[in-house]
């Protein structure tokens, strides 16, 4: 049914852990303190597809943000999917790797996925945000200059830091940098477990 071994780990008993473990008040603090750091950068943003939007809650900080916004999720985990609709977002039961963008909308987003996604689909994905996007693409993972592997709770190759952005704007010479930002896992207010963000715009 997938055709790597990551998009079976995620569909799977460890997706249920991750559903677990990331819900709360305190995640959706964090992310409107990020989000809106991002959206007083952009303008005229009225639609979201977040790719691998698990249940909601990037999207449910952006519904408070851009109240009236049309919000799209694609999420593989069943569960998760179910949860993404229950929440009244608009949702694609499937992996990255199948998707095809049916519109395009005014941002595209994808926070904490990529580094999960095999290093030989990234090409493809890459392609997909940029397809799905008419103006903006934010980008918030981990990041490293270098492509590196590290263990992630006791496996091992489902964890991958490189310079998503970079690549990306290598890939697509329509691709403009906007801005960026580091968010601290330490940080005394707003935890965001390390998280870089790159806001890119079509040119």
């Amino acid at each position: 049914m997938y055709k790597t071994e990551q998009e079976k780990f995620w569909a799977g008993e460890f997706g249920d852990e991750y559903i677990a473990r990331n819900q709360g008040a305190s995640i959706l603090a964090g992310n409107l303190h990020l989000f809106s750091k991002v959206l007083a950068r952009t303008q005229g943003v009225k639609s979201v597809l977040e790719f691998g939007a698990n249940i909601g809650n990037n999207l449910m900080a952006l519904r408070l943000l851009l109240p009236g916004a049309e919000l799209s999720g694609i999420e593989i985990h069943q569960t998760a999917f179910d949860m993404l609709t229950k929440n009244q977002f608009k949702g694609y039961h499937e992996s990255l790797l199948t998707f095809q963008p049916d519109y395009t909308r005014d941002m595209v987003l994808i926070k904490g996925v990529l580094i999960h996604i095999n290093p030989d689909e990234l090409p493809n994905v890459y392609e997909k945000l940029y397809q799905s996007s008419h103006r903006y693409i934010l980008v918030a993972e981990y990041y490293n200059p270098t492509p590196v592997a590290i263990p992630y709770r006791g496996h091992d190759d489902r964890l991958f830091k490189r310079d998503f952005a970079g690549e990306m704007l290598e890939r697509f010479n329509g691709l403009q940098l906007v801005d960026y930002g580091f968010s601290y896992r330490k940080d005394v207010n707003f935890p965001q477990d390390d998280i870089t963000w790159f806001l890119l715009e079509k040119k």
